[in-house]
Protein backbone atom coordinates (compact mmCIF):
# COMPACT_ATOMS: atom_id res chain seq x y z
CA UNK A 1 0.00 0.00 0.00
CA UNK A 2 3.21 2.31 0.42
CA UNK A 3 2.79 3.26 -3.51
CA UNK A 4 -0.92 3.73 -3.13
CA UNK A 5 -0.41 6.38 -0.24
CA UNK A 6 2.45 8.20 -2.14
CA UNK A 7 0.46 8.70 -5.13
CA UNK A 8 -2.51 10.15 -2.90
CA UNK A 9 0.27 12.16 -0.83
CA UNK A 10 1.62 13.60 -4.09
CA UNK A 11 -1.69 14.48 -5.65
CA UNK A 12 -3.07 16.16 -2.38
CA UNK A 13 0.31 18.17 -2.49
CA UNK A 14 -0.20 19.11 -6.21
CA UNK A 15 -3.78 20.59 -4.97
CA UNK A 16 -2.29 22.79 -2.26
CA UNK A 17 0.01 24.36 -4.60
CA UNK A 18 3.48 22.84 -4.56
CA UNK A 19 5.67 22.79 -7.29
CA UNK A 20 5.12 19.75 -9.62
CA UNK A 21 8.69 18.99 -10.29
CA UNK A 22 9.85 19.00 -6.79
CA UNK A 23 6.94 17.70 -5.56
CA UNK A 24 6.96 14.51 -7.55
CA UNK A 25 10.92 14.27 -6.57
CA UNK A 26 10.62 15.14 -2.81
CA UNK A 27 7.54 12.55 -2.75
CA UNK A 28 9.80 9.83 -4.37
CA UNK A 29 12.85 10.22 -2.13
CA UNK A 30 10.69 10.24 1.16
CA UNK A 31 8.68 7.25 0.32
CA UNK A 32 12.14 5.55 -1.36
CA UNK A 33 14.43 6.28 1.80
CA UNK A 34 11.65 4.78 3.55
CA UNK A 35 10.89 1.96 1.65
CA UNK A 36 14.28 0.78 0.93
CA UNK A 37 16.81 3.11 1.53
CA UNK A 38 19.15 5.52 -0.41
CA UNK A 39 20.58 2.06 -2.35
CA UNK A 40 17.00 2.27 -4.39
CA UNK A 41 18.29 5.84 -6.05
CA UNK A 42 21.67 4.19 -7.58
CA UNK A 43 20.14 4.09 -11.03
CA UNK A 44 18.78 7.32 -11.32
CA UNK A 45 21.92 9.00 -13.10
CA UNK A 46 21.34 6.12 -15.45
CA UNK A 47 17.18 6.66 -16.21
CA UNK A 48 18.07 10.49 -16.01
CA UNK A 49 21.24 10.18 -18.58
CA UNK A 50 18.71 8.05 -21.07
CA UNK A 51 16.21 10.95 -20.59
CA UNK A 52 19.08 13.24 -22.33
CA UNK A 53 20.02 10.78 -24.89
CA UNK A 54 16.34 10.33 -26.09
CA UNK A 55 16.11 12.06 -29.89
CA UNK A 56 12.14 11.81 -29.40
CA UNK A 57 12.24 14.21 -26.85
CA UNK A 58 14.64 16.54 -28.72
CA UNK A 59 11.41 18.11 -30.96
CA UNK A 60 9.75 19.42 -28.10
CA UNK A 61 12.23 22.45 -27.70
CA UNK A 62 12.52 22.75 -31.38
CA UNK A 63 9.18 23.05 -31.56
CA UNK A 64 8.30 25.68 -28.84
CA UNK A 65 10.66 27.30 -30.18
CA UNK A 66 9.13 28.00 -33.70
CA UNK A 67 5.72 28.28 -32.02
CA UNK A 68 6.87 31.29 -29.85
CA UNK A 69 9.08 32.55 -33.19
CA UNK A 70 5.71 32.73 -34.95
CA UNK A 71 3.70 33.83 -31.92
CA UNK A 72 5.67 37.15 -31.48
CA UNK A 73 5.60 37.84 -35.89
CA UNK A 74 1.99 38.06 -35.18
CA UNK A 75 0.93 35.72 -37.05
CA UNK A 76 -2.13 35.35 -35.12
CA UNK A 77 -3.01 38.85 -36.07
CA UNK A 78 -2.63 38.78 -39.69
CA UNK A 79 -4.79 35.11 -39.58
CA UNK A 80 -7.66 36.68 -37.58
CA UNK A 81 -8.23 40.08 -39.81
CA UNK A 82 -7.64 37.98 -42.85
CA UNK A 83 -9.83 34.96 -41.85
CA UNK A 84 -12.53 37.76 -40.18
CA UNK A 85 -12.66 39.30 -43.74
CA UNK A 86 -13.70 36.31 -45.84
CA UNK A 87 -16.26 35.12 -42.96
CA UNK A 88 -17.06 38.23 -41.44
CA UNK A 89 -20.83 38.29 -43.38
CA UNK A 90 -21.81 34.97 -42.43
CA UNK A 91 -24.09 34.85 -38.85
CA UNK A 92 -21.21 33.59 -37.08
CA UNK A 93 -17.94 34.63 -38.80
CA UNK A 94 -15.98 35.78 -36.20
CA UNK A 95 -16.30 32.86 -34.04
CA UNK A 96 -15.92 30.37 -37.45
CA UNK A 97 -12.61 32.55 -38.17
CA UNK A 98 -11.50 32.37 -34.33
CA UNK A 99 -11.80 28.41 -34.49
CA UNK A 100 -9.97 27.90 -38.45
CA UNK A 101 -7.21 30.06 -36.61
CA UNK A 102 -7.12 28.03 -33.90
CA UNK A 103 -6.42 25.05 -36.02
CA UNK A 104 -4.06 26.70 -38.12
CA UNK A 105 -2.37 27.81 -34.88
CA UNK A 106 -2.48 24.40 -34.04
CA UNK A 107 -0.67 22.93 -36.81
CA UNK A 108 1.39 26.09 -37.09
CA UNK A 109 2.62 26.64 -33.00
CA UNK A 110 1.25 24.06 -30.88
CA UNK A 111 1.54 26.45 -27.78
CA UNK A 112 -2.53 26.28 -26.41
CA UNK A 113 -1.63 28.99 -23.93
CA UNK A 114 -0.16 31.35 -26.85
CA UNK A 115 -3.09 30.93 -28.70
CA UNK A 116 -5.73 31.57 -26.39
CA UNK A 117 -3.71 34.77 -25.29
CA UNK A 118 -3.49 35.86 -28.56
CA UNK A 119 -7.36 35.26 -30.00
CA UNK A 120 -8.21 36.76 -26.45
CA UNK A 121 -6.50 40.34 -26.72
CA UNK A 122 -7.16 40.03 -31.16
CA UNK A 123 -10.73 38.33 -31.50
CA UNK A 124 -12.39 38.87 -28.06
CA UNK A 125 -12.94 42.54 -28.28
CA UNK A 126 -14.24 42.51 -32.45
CA UNK A 127 -17.21 39.90 -31.31
CA UNK A 128 -17.66 42.00 -28.66
CA UNK A 129 -18.28 45.17 -30.52
CA UNK A 130 -20.13 43.42 -32.77
CA UNK A 131 -22.68 42.25 -30.08
CA UNK A 132 -21.57 38.87 -30.40
CA UNK A 133 -22.88 36.57 -27.03
CA UNK A 134 -20.05 36.77 -24.35
CA UNK A 135 -20.57 32.23 -23.84
CA UNK A 136 -20.25 31.70 -27.59
CA UNK A 137 -17.47 34.70 -28.17
CA UNK A 138 -15.23 32.65 -25.31
CA UNK A 139 -16.55 29.28 -25.57
CA UNK A 140 -15.04 29.63 -29.00
CA UNK A 141 -11.94 31.38 -28.43
CA UNK A 142 -10.95 29.14 -25.48
CA UNK A 143 -11.97 25.80 -27.72
CA UNK A 144 -9.74 26.42 -30.79
CA UNK A 145 -6.84 27.73 -28.63
CA UNK A 146 -6.82 23.69 -27.18
CA UNK A 147 -6.93 22.33 -30.69
CA UNK A 148 -3.04 22.44 -30.21
CA UNK A 149 -3.50 19.66 -28.04
CA UNK A 150 -4.38 17.29 -31.01
CA UNK A 151 -3.28 18.83 -34.04
CA UNK A 152 0.36 17.68 -34.99
CA UNK A 153 2.62 18.83 -34.13
CA UNK A 154 1.46 18.52 -30.44
CA UNK A 155 3.70 18.32 -27.65
CA UNK A 156 1.49 15.62 -25.88
CA UNK A 157 1.48 13.12 -29.16
CA UNK A 158 5.73 13.93 -28.49
CA UNK A 159 5.39 12.87 -24.64
CA UNK A 160 3.01 10.33 -25.27
CA UNK A 161 4.97 8.85 -28.33
CA UNK A 162 7.49 8.65 -25.40
CA UNK A 163 5.89 6.72 -23.02
CA UNK A 164 3.99 4.71 -25.25
CA UNK A 165 7.00 4.10 -26.83
CA UNK A 166 5.74 4.45 -30.28
CA UNK A 167 6.43 6.46 -33.22
CA UNK A 168 5.48 9.95 -33.08
CA UNK A 169 5.46 10.18 -36.61
CA UNK A 170 2.53 7.13 -36.27
CA UNK A 171 0.91 9.56 -33.61
CA UNK A 172 0.84 12.38 -35.58
CA UNK A 173 -1.01 10.53 -38.46
CA UNK A 174 -3.32 8.91 -36.13
CA UNK A 175 -4.82 12.87 -34.81
CA UNK A 176 -5.20 14.20 -38.30
CA UNK A 177 -8.73 12.90 -38.97
CA UNK A 178 -9.92 13.58 -34.61
CA UNK A 179 -7.96 16.93 -34.84
CA UNK A 180 -10.06 17.72 -38.18
CA UNK A 181 -13.22 16.23 -36.77
CA UNK A 182 -13.15 18.66 -33.51
CA UNK A 183 -12.71 21.59 -36.18
CA UNK A 184 -15.78 20.51 -38.46
CA UNK A 185 -18.09 20.23 -35.37
CA UNK A 186 -17.44 23.78 -33.85
CA UNK A 187 -17.75 24.81 -37.01
CA UNK A 188 -20.93 23.08 -37.74
CA UNK A 189 -22.39 24.03 -33.79
CA UNK A 190 -21.45 27.71 -34.71
CA UNK A 191 -23.38 27.92 -37.79
CA UNK A 192 -26.71 25.77 -36.00
CA UNK A 193 -27.06 28.28 -33.14
CA UNK A 194 -26.62 31.13 -35.01
CA UNK A 195 -29.32 30.22 -37.70
CA UNK A 196 -31.91 29.30 -34.66
CA UNK A 197 -30.89 32.35 -32.54
CA UNK A 198 -29.53 35.45 -35.03
CA UNK A 199 -28.85 37.76 -32.18
CA UNK A 200 -26.24 35.29 -30.76
CA UNK A 201 -23.65 36.24 -33.51
CA UNK A 202 -24.97 38.98 -36.29
CA UNK A 203 -23.42 39.03 -39.68
CA UNK A 204 -20.52 41.83 -40.00
CA UNK A 205 -20.94 43.80 -43.92
CA UNK A 206 -17.77 43.56 -45.91
CA UNK A 207 -17.53 47.45 -45.72
CA UNK A 208 -16.50 47.31 -42.56
CA UNK A 209 -13.29 46.24 -42.84
CA UNK A 210 -10.59 48.74 -44.20
CA UNK A 211 -9.23 49.03 -47.51
CA UNK A 212 -10.90 48.08 -50.94
CA UNK A 213 -12.08 44.22 -51.59
CA UNK A 214 -9.30 43.11 -53.95
CA UNK A 215 -6.54 45.00 -51.53
CA UNK A 216 -8.09 42.77 -48.66
CA UNK A 217 -8.03 39.70 -50.73
CA UNK A 218 -4.41 40.07 -51.64
CA UNK A 219 -3.94 40.60 -47.64
CA UNK A 220 -5.52 37.48 -46.92
CA UNK A 221 -3.20 35.27 -49.23
CA UNK A 222 -0.23 36.91 -47.93
CA UNK A 223 -1.45 35.89 -44.37
CA UNK A 224 -2.46 32.54 -44.89
CA UNK A 225 -0.22 31.13 -47.66
CA UNK A 226 3.03 31.30 -45.92
CA UNK A 227 1.99 29.71 -42.93
CA UNK A 228 0.42 26.89 -44.89
CA UNK A 229 3.25 26.24 -47.00
CA UNK A 230 4.85 25.76 -43.28
CA UNK A 231 3.08 23.43 -41.80
CA UNK A 232 3.03 21.34 -45.35
CA UNK A 233 6.69 21.27 -45.21
CA UNK A 234 6.60 20.57 -41.31
CA UNK A 235 3.53 17.99 -41.34
CA UNK A 236 4.21 16.80 -44.73
CA UNK A 237 7.71 15.74 -44.02
CA UNK A 238 6.70 13.66 -41.41
CA UNK A 239 3.74 12.33 -43.02
CA UNK A 240 5.12 11.28 -45.97
CA UNK A 241 8.21 9.48 -43.79
CA UNK A 242 11.01 12.12 -45.36
CA UNK A 243 11.93 13.10 -42.03
CA UNK A 244 11.76 12.22 -38.30
CA UNK A 245 9.17 14.73 -36.14
CA UNK A 246 12.86 15.65 -34.25
CA UNK A 247 14.24 16.81 -37.97
CA UNK A 248 11.68 18.45 -39.30
CA UNK A 249 11.01 20.07 -35.95
CA UNK A 250 14.27 22.29 -37.23
CA UNK A 251 12.78 22.97 -40.59
CA UNK A 252 9.93 24.23 -38.47
CA UNK A 253 12.15 26.27 -36.50
CA UNK A 254 14.11 27.58 -39.87
CA UNK A 255 10.75 27.87 -41.61
CA UNK A 256 9.54 30.43 -38.51
CA UNK A 257 12.71 32.84 -38.71
CA UNK A 258 11.94 32.94 -42.55
CA UNK A 259 7.99 33.73 -42.18
CA UNK A 260 9.27 36.60 -39.38
CA UNK A 261 11.71 37.54 -42.34
CA UNK A 262 8.76 37.96 -44.70
CA UNK A 263 6.34 39.83 -42.17
CA UNK A 264 9.76 42.11 -41.63
CA UNK A 265 8.97 40.91 -37.64
CA UNK A 266 12.41 39.65 -36.89
CA UNK A 267 15.20 40.63 -34.84
CA UNK A 268 17.93 40.07 -32.62
CA UNK A 269 16.16 40.42 -29.54
CA UNK A 270 13.23 38.92 -31.34
CA UNK A 271 15.15 36.00 -31.40
CA UNK A 272 17.19 36.50 -27.88
CA UNK A 273 14.02 36.53 -26.11
CA UNK A 274 12.32 33.84 -27.96
CA UNK A 275 15.30 31.34 -27.44
CA UNK A 276 14.97 32.38 -23.42
CA UNK A 277 11.14 31.84 -23.78
CA UNK A 278 11.79 27.94 -24.93
CA UNK A 279 14.61 27.35 -22.44
CA UNK A 280 11.89 28.48 -19.18
CA UNK A 281 9.24 25.86 -20.81
CA UNK A 282 11.68 23.32 -21.54
CA UNK A 283 13.39 23.24 -18.47
CA UNK A 284 9.88 22.99 -16.60
CA UNK A 285 8.70 20.02 -18.65
CA UNK A 286 12.06 18.41 -18.30
CA UNK A 287 12.23 19.21 -14.56
CA UNK A 288 8.83 17.47 -14.62
CA UNK A 289 9.75 14.19 -16.36
CA UNK A 290 12.86 13.79 -14.19
CA UNK A 291 10.55 14.31 -11.01
CA UNK A 292 8.39 11.84 -12.17
CA UNK A 293 10.27 9.42 -13.69
CA UNK A 294 11.84 9.18 -9.68
CA UNK A 295 8.31 8.58 -8.89
CA UNK A 296 7.35 6.30 -11.17
CA UNK A 297 10.65 4.25 -10.03
CA UNK A 298 9.57 4.41 -5.88
CA UNK A 299 6.05 3.42 -7.23
CA UNK A 300 7.13 0.32 -9.04
CA UNK A 301 9.39 -0.34 -6.76
CA UNK A 302 6.95 -0.49 -3.89
CA UNK A 303 4.15 -2.69 -6.17
CA UNK A 304 1.76 -0.18 -6.99
CA UNK A 305 1.64 -0.57 -10.60
CA UNK A 306 0.55 -4.48 -9.70
CA UNK A 307 -2.17 -3.56 -7.57
CA UNK A 308 -3.30 -1.07 -10.26
CA UNK A 309 -2.91 -3.80 -12.38
CA UNK A 310 -4.96 -6.52 -10.65
CA UNK A 311 -7.58 -3.57 -9.74
CA UNK A 312 -7.96 -2.94 -13.62
CA UNK A 313 -8.10 -6.32 -14.74
CA UNK A 314 -10.00 -7.40 -13.00
CA UNK A 315 -13.33 -4.73 -13.68
CA UNK A 316 -16.34 -5.80 -15.65
CA UNK A 317 -16.31 -5.86 -18.81
CA UNK A 318 -12.65 -6.57 -19.20
CA UNK A 319 -10.83 -4.14 -22.10
CA UNK A 320 -13.85 -1.82 -21.86
CA UNK A 321 -14.53 -1.28 -18.53
CA UNK A 322 -10.88 -0.72 -18.43
CA UNK A 323 -11.02 1.71 -20.97
CA UNK A 324 -13.78 3.89 -19.49
CA UNK A 325 -12.28 3.58 -16.06
CA UNK A 326 -9.32 4.53 -17.08
CA UNK A 327 -10.89 8.10 -19.79
CA UNK A 328 -13.02 8.55 -16.76
CA UNK A 329 -10.09 8.99 -14.66
CA UNK A 330 -8.20 11.15 -16.92
CA UNK A 331 -10.54 13.37 -17.62
CA UNK A 332 -11.50 13.82 -13.59
CA UNK A 333 -7.66 14.23 -13.06
CA UNK A 334 -7.61 17.17 -15.87
CA UNK A 335 -9.72 19.20 -13.51
CA UNK A 336 -7.08 19.63 -11.04
CA UNK A 337 -3.83 18.76 -12.08
CA UNK A 338 -1.93 19.63 -15.76
CA UNK A 339 -1.47 17.61 -18.95
CA UNK A 340 2.22 17.04 -18.73
CA UNK A 341 1.88 15.56 -15.21
CA UNK A 342 -0.92 12.93 -16.12
CA UNK A 343 1.04 11.87 -19.02
CA UNK A 344 4.39 11.09 -17.30
CA UNK A 345 2.87 9.78 -13.94
CA UNK A 346 -0.85 8.30 -14.52
CA UNK A 347 -0.16 7.07 -18.26
CA UNK A 348 3.06 5.09 -17.99
CA UNK A 349 0.72 3.16 -15.17
CA UNK A 350 -1.96 2.63 -17.90
CA UNK A 351 0.21 1.59 -20.97
CA UNK A 352 0.89 -1.83 -19.51
CA UNK A 353 -2.34 -2.32 -18.68
CA UNK A 354 -3.67 -1.51 -22.12
CA UNK A 355 -0.99 -3.67 -23.67
CA UNK A 356 -1.79 -6.91 -21.62
CA UNK A 357 -5.25 -6.60 -22.82
CA UNK A 358 -4.37 -5.84 -26.29
CA UNK A 359 -5.20 -2.99 -26.94
CA UNK A 360 -4.29 -0.95 -29.79
CA UNK A 361 -1.43 1.56 -28.49
CA UNK A 362 -1.88 4.16 -31.37
CA UNK A 363 -5.77 4.48 -30.81
CA UNK A 364 -5.43 4.04 -27.01
CA UNK A 365 -2.43 7.20 -26.99
CA UNK A 366 -4.94 9.01 -29.28
CA UNK A 367 -7.83 8.48 -26.70
CA UNK A 368 -5.68 9.77 -23.52
CA UNK A 369 -4.40 12.93 -25.69
CA UNK A 370 -7.83 14.10 -26.66
CA UNK A 371 -9.11 13.48 -23.22
CA UNK A 372 -6.58 15.62 -22.14
CA UNK A 373 -7.09 18.25 -24.53
CA UNK A 374 -10.87 17.99 -22.49
CA UNK A 375 -8.77 19.20 -19.13
CA UNK A 376 -7.62 22.53 -20.45
CA UNK A 377 -11.81 23.36 -20.88
CA UNK A 378 -13.17 21.81 -17.93
CA UNK A 379 -14.05 24.28 -15.23
CA UNK A 380 -12.75 25.34 -12.17
CA UNK A 381 -9.08 25.01 -13.14
CA UNK A 382 -9.09 24.44 -16.53
CA UNK A 383 -6.15 26.18 -17.93
CA UNK A 384 -7.50 27.91 -21.02
CA UNK A 385 -10.20 29.50 -19.15
CA UNK A 386 -7.31 31.31 -16.83
CA UNK A 387 -5.73 32.23 -19.73
CA UNK A 388 -8.82 34.03 -21.55
CA UNK A 389 -9.65 35.80 -18.35
CA UNK A 390 -5.96 37.32 -18.04
CA UNK A 391 -6.41 38.76 -21.33
CA UNK A 392 -10.69 39.14 -21.10
CA UNK A 393 -12.12 42.75 -20.68
CA UNK A 394 -14.02 43.73 -16.90
CA UNK A 395 -17.26 43.27 -18.82
CA UNK A 396 -16.55 39.46 -19.20
CA UNK A 397 -17.04 37.43 -15.80
CA UNK A 398 -15.48 33.80 -15.12
CA UNK A 399 -18.96 32.78 -15.55
CA UNK A 400 -19.05 33.76 -18.70
CA UNK A 401 -15.90 32.25 -19.51
CA UNK A 402 -17.36 28.82 -17.84
CA UNK A 403 -20.82 28.88 -19.14
CA UNK A 404 -19.35 29.24 -22.53
CA UNK A 405 -17.30 26.61 -22.72
CA UNK A 406 -19.67 23.79 -21.78
CA UNK A 407 -20.96 22.71 -24.78
CA UNK A 408 -17.80 22.87 -26.44
CA UNK A 409 -17.22 20.15 -23.49
CA UNK A 410 -20.09 18.55 -24.63
CA UNK A 411 -18.38 18.76 -28.25
CA UNK A 412 -15.27 17.15 -27.59
CA UNK A 413 -16.63 14.16 -25.23
CA UNK A 414 -19.20 13.21 -28.25
CA UNK A 415 -15.97 13.00 -30.68
CA UNK A 416 -14.19 11.13 -27.91
CA UNK A 417 -17.18 8.90 -27.71
CA UNK A 418 -17.32 8.04 -31.28
CA UNK A 419 -13.72 7.55 -31.06
CA UNK A 420 -14.23 5.25 -28.63
CA UNK A 421 -17.48 2.59 -29.98
CA UNK A 422 -16.35 3.33 -33.50
CA UNK A 423 -12.98 3.52 -34.08
CA UNK A 424 -12.87 2.56 -37.24
CA UNK A 425 -14.88 5.61 -38.26
CA UNK A 426 -11.33 6.99 -37.96
CA UNK A 427 -8.95 4.54 -39.59
CA UNK A 428 -8.13 2.73 -36.34
CA UNK A 429 -8.56 -1.37 -35.42
CA UNK A 430 -9.04 -1.69 -31.38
Amino acid sequence: MVGLIMFVVALAMLLMGFPVAFTFGGVAVFFGLFAEGPGLFDMMPHRIWSIMNNTILMAIPLFIFMGIILQKSKLAERLLESMGFLFGEIRGGIAISTVLVGSLLAASTGVVGASVVAMGVISLPVMLKYNYDKRLSTGSICAAGTLGQIIPPSIVLIILGDVFQQPVGDLFRAAFWPGFSLVLVYVLYILAVTFFNKDLAPAIKVSEFAGSKQKQIKKALFSIIPPLTLIVLVLGSILMGVATPTESSSVGGVGAILLAILYKQLSFTMIKESALETVKITSMVFAILIGATAFSMVFTFTGGDYLVEDFMMELPGEKWGFILLSMFAIMVLGFFIDFVEISYIIVPILAPIADSLGINPIWYAILVAMNLQTSFLTPPFGFSLFYLKGVAPPSVTTMDIYRGVIPFIFLQVGILAVLVIYPEFFGFSQ
